[in-house]
């Protein structure tokens, strides 16, 4: 929920991408598509990688932008304890990682279903680095 009403929610559709599934799962963790609370679950599209407003244009009409990371909460170790530390992370250089997936907000509305096609359209570059919202 945001903290000042006159700011606009860049959190209005969450996305994840199904790869983490099988990455949390190899640590002895079961997640399913929906269980970690995203509305959209993706398979083969780099979602951290995408740059901050991009365009996922979702089946024939649906149109989202891309606003930043999802920034998990402990509700996750409520889910499955330890399973926030498989989804934030640091790297090599002591960065924090996180893999929840995205936020976006809906430009275009439309009719989503399982299976659905999805293309991302970047930005003009230069590209900004998803940051936490």
């Amino acid at each position: 929920m945001a903290q000042d009403p006159t700011r606009p929610n860049l959190r209005q559709v969450h996305l994840m991408h199904e790869e983490l599934f099988t990455e949390v799962g190899e640590e002895g963790f079961e997640v399913a598509p929906g269980e970690l609370g995203e509305n959209i679950t993706t398979r083969g599209v780099d979602l951290p990688a995408l740059p901050t407003g991009t365009l996922p244009r979702l089946g024939d009409s649906a149109v989202l932008e891309v606003t930043g990371l999802r920034n998990p909460c402990l509700q996750i170790d409520l889910f499955q304890d330890g399973l926030l530390k498989q989804v934030v992370g640091r790297d090599e250089a002591g960065n924090i990682v996180r893999k929840a997936g995205i936020m976006s907000v809906v430009r275009e509305g439309g009719v989503v279903r399982p299976g659905d096609t999805i293309r991302a359209e970047l930005p003009s570059e230069p590209h900004r680095p998803l940051e936490r919202v």
